[in-house]
């Protein structure tokens, strides 16, 4: 159906616009196999690259040209229909997305801990840390994604082969690192909403090597324990300084903690890494050149990353801005997911908690504040609103004017709501809204699998009401997109906005944040599968 204007023949054309059909189910994700009895989980890695960033890295001009003449690089973004979404140049005052990645490959140095054919290659990335720095650097989330996370995976062009992996509407995100660590870069893109800086992938041979040249690192069980079921980690009841082998023990048990879950493994993920950010802040290793030369040529030998990191400005440039970053702003979050519809042994993004949290990171919205950063932001705003309001007062009163009549008849304009925010009945209250507003056939167009973006799509002559649209509930211009295939105009309600009639307010979810850098924590709770006594 085309545009119906009020001089329109088709202004006199009675009845309800007609409905579009309800979206059909995707199909099948394809067969992934079963979990392997006991991949190696190479967190260190990974923790110790982020937490030496977190901190900050005090001669970072030595430690870079260290890296620069080891690391290897990849393409940042693989995706075969969005390779070019990047951020670039990048932009000193907006928020920054680094991609911290371990692979658990068995191909080179890696084989004494299993042979190609268990992980060859890329391998599955076993670790998936996501840290943002908010626009202004006072704040640091490190948001851990669960390696069984059924997601979209795109098309992407292998890092190795430049061919084309096909990718499928369900899989598990760790798979997506088999076409290069561009495609997981190009997945957490789709799924996030955000556009990631930079990536770092690292395997597991440098495990051993990190931990000894960081002096080890304290960890807390619960009980004395023995993990006879893959890694043979050994541990007495209480705090122990692991390195060596031992800390790759730790960090490679699948069972031994909790109920052997994945939420498990990613809290004793977490905790490693703020026990090392503590250990590292407290010892001053930042500032020991001798060390900082020995974590760099470690580190770097077994890491690759993407091109635009690959300089000494750019790993400077991240290092100024999180010199000076208060522990207490440094947060460790799991990404909000439950069991997977489609087998209970994977799991899924939780909806409408997944969207509203991801809407919190792409709107820099600040997940804790220590006291005294509080106390800040407080008097800043307080100085802020004084400002304003004697400017209001001073200012003069503005000249009245009608507003402008729209060019069409608001009342016969077709415009379906879409709820796509996971949160049943959420398109009651806008079409409300719109009706009060004189869009008074507007109808549901139901509800539809969650997305993380709210959208208005207009099709053929309906750019001007889909403004209109956009402009009454206060949606930014980036919402409105061209659809050829939408009768009139399609608003699509995402988990960014969740509640209200105007968007802009960000929920963040309940007890998002499990802990903080600054906080030392209870010890890890010990499976009594493997107690010792």
């Amino acid at each position: 159906m085309g545009r119906r204007r009020a001089d329109s023949a088709a202004a006199n054309v009675a009845g309800t616009p007609h409905q579009e059909p309800p979206v059909e189910n995707e199909p099948a994700g394809r067969h992934f196999k079963g979990r392997r009895k006991a991949p190696l989980w190479l967190k260190i890695v990974a923790v110790t690259l982020s937490g030496a960033l977190v901190l900050g890295l005090g001669t970072a001009g030595v430690l870079v040209m260290r890296l620069q003449g080891n690391v290897t690089t990849a393409p940042l973004n693989a995706a075969v229909s969005n390779g070019s979404k990047t951020k670039t140049p990048e932009e000193p005052n907006d928020s920054m997305q680094v991609l911290i990645l371990g692979t658990d490959t068995r191909a080179g140095a890696n084989s004494e801990y299993g042979t190609e054919a268990d992980s060859a290659g890329e391998g599955q990335s076993d670790v998936m840390l996501l840290m943002n720095i908010s626009a202004d650097n006072s704040q640091v989330s490190i948001t851990s994604f669960p390696r069984d996370l059924m997601v979209p995976i795109p098309d992407c062009l292998s890092s190795v082969t430049g061919k084309v992996v096909p990718g499928s509407t369900s899989g598990m995100l760790n798979s997506a690192l088999g076409a290069g660590p561009g495609c997981t870069v190009a997945a957490i893109n789709d799924l996030t909403g955000l556009t990631i800086d930079h990536f770092m992938l690292a395997d597991f041979t440098a495990v051993k090597q990190l931990s000894t040249a960081l002096g080890g690192v304290e960890v807390c069980v619960d009980h004395a324990m023995y993990d006879v079921n893959g890694s043979f980690l050994r541990l007495p009841a209480g705090k122990s300084l692991v390195e060596g082998e031992q800390a790759l023990a730790f960090l490679r048990t699948r069972h031994a903690f909790g109920d052997a879950s994945d939420l498990d493994r990613i809290k004793a993920q977490q905790y490693f890494l703020g026990s090392m950010a503590r250990k590292v802040t407290s010892e001053g290793t930042l500032t020991n050149l001798p060390k900082l030369y020995n974590l760099a040529d470690v580190v770097t030998k077994n890491l690759t990353i993407d091109q635009g990191l690959a300089n000494v400005p750019a790993m400077i440039g991240i290092a100024n801005r999180l010199s000076k970053i208060n522990l207490a702003n440094v947060s460790f979050v799991t990404v909000p997911w439950e069991a997977y519809s489609g087998d209970s042994n994977r799991v899924q993004l939780k909806e409408p908690e997944a969207g509203q949290y991801f809407a919190a990171l792409r709107n820099n919205t600040a997940l804790t504040k220590s006291a005294a950063d509080a106390a800040a932001a407080a008097s800043t705003s307080a100085t802020a609103a004084q400002t304003s309001a004697a400017a209001t007062s001073s200012a003069p009163e503005p000249a009245s004017s009608a507003p402008a009549a729209p060019a069409y008849n608001k009342a016969i304009q077709p415009i379906s709501v879409q709820n796509a925010t996971a949160i049943v009945g959420r398109s009651v209250e806008l079409l409300k809204a719109l009706s009060g507003a004189g869009f008074t056939s507007s109808w549901s167009g139901g509800d539809v699998a969650a997305q993380n973006e709210t959208k208005v799509l207009y099709g053929t002559d309906m750019a001007d009401v889909a403004a209109d649209v956009a402009a009454l509930f206060k949606l930014p211009a980036s919402a409105l997109q061209a659809d050829p295939t939408v009768t009139g105009v399609k608003l699509v309600v995402g988990t960014d906005w969740s509640s209200g009639t105007q968007f802009g307010t960000v929920t963040v979810p309940q007890d998002i944040v499990s802990s903080t850098a600054d906080q030392t924590g209870a010890c890890l709770t010990v499976n009594p599968a493997y107690y010792t006594y």
